[in-house]
C-alpha cells in the first residue's frame, strides 16, 4: 500500500529535521523546504498528500502560500505550525484552507495525531491553541473588522519589501518590472494611509505578513 506523502516547510532546518524523524517510520517525507516560494514549487513538483508548514516564512508567508496552494491543488491537506498563539491567526489559517493547527512547542508530540485526524477527513487544533480560541469573543476588534485588505500580489510585495529586499530584487523574485513593484507599493501605502517604509514594515508585522 502506498505510504502517505508529506512535504515539510519551515525556515529552521533543525526543526523540520526533527519533524521528519518523528514522521518517517510511518509516512514518506518527500521534501524539506525553507521558504514560501520553494514550498509552492515543491508542492507542484512533488504532489504530496499533506503539507506541514510554518506560518512565518521568508519570501512568502505560510498563509499566503496556502491560499495559492489551494488554487493549484485544492485537494491537498494543510497543517500549520507556528510560535504565534494569537487566536486570530488560527482563524486566518482555517480561512486559508488549514486542516490542522499546532503550536511549535506541541508539534513533535501532536503532529502524528493531527495527521491521523486529517487523513480521516477531520480537523485538528492542538490543546493549547483550542484553549486560546475559547477565550476570544465572536466579534473581532474594530481595527480588524474594517481594515482595508491588500490584494494577494500586494501582500507579496509588502512581505518582500518588509524583509529588506530592494525594489529590483522584489521585481526579480516576482518576475515583474520594477515599475510594477513601485506601483503596488504606493497603491498599498495610499490605500492603508501609510506614510513611510518603516510604517509599511510595522503594518506587515501587525498583520502577520512577516514576523519578528
Amino acid at each position: 500500500m502506498r505510504r502517505i506523502r508529506i512535504l515539510l516547510a519551515d525556515d529552521h532546518l533543525m526543526l523540520i529535521g526533527a519533524f521528519k524523524s518523528v514522521l518517517e517510520p510511518k509516512y514518506e517525507v518527500v521534501g524539506l523546504v525553507t521558504d514560501g516560494r520553494a514550498l509552492l514549487e515543491a508542492a507542484e513538483r512533488l504532489q504530496p498528500d499533506i503539507i506541514v508548514t510554518d506560518i512565518a516564512m521568508p519570501q512568502l508567508n505560510g498563509l499566503d502560500a496556502a491560499r495559492k496552494l489551494k488554487e493549484i491543488t485544492p485537494g491537498i491537506k494543510l497543517i500549520f505550525i507556528t510560535m504565534n498563539p494569537d487566536p486570530f491567526i488560527v482563524r486566518e489559517a482555517f480561512r486559508a484552507g488549514a486542516a490542522a493547527f499546532l503550536l511549535k512547542q506541541e508539534a513533535c508530540s501532536g503532529l502524528p495525531a493531527a495527521i491521523e485526524q486529517v487523513l480521516k477527513g477531520g480537523t485538528y487544533v492542538s490543546p493549547q491553541t483550542a484553549e486560546g480560541q475559547t477565550n476570544i469573543s465572536l466579534r473581532e476588534p474594530k481595527d480588524r473588522e474594517h481594515a482595508s485588505e491588500p490584494t494577494a500580489r500586494q501582500r507579496e510585495v509588502i512581505q518582500l519589501l518588509a524583509e529588506g529586499l530592494s525594489m529590483k530584487q522584489v521585481a526579480d523574485a516576482l518576475k515583474i518590472t520594477k515599475y510594477t513593484v513601485a506601483l503596488h507599493k504606493y497603491t498599498v501605502m495610499q490605500k492603508l494611509q501609510i506614510k513611510s517604509s518603516a510604517e509599511l514594515v510595522q503594518y506587515a508585522i501587525k498583520h502577520n505578513i512577516i514576523s519578528v
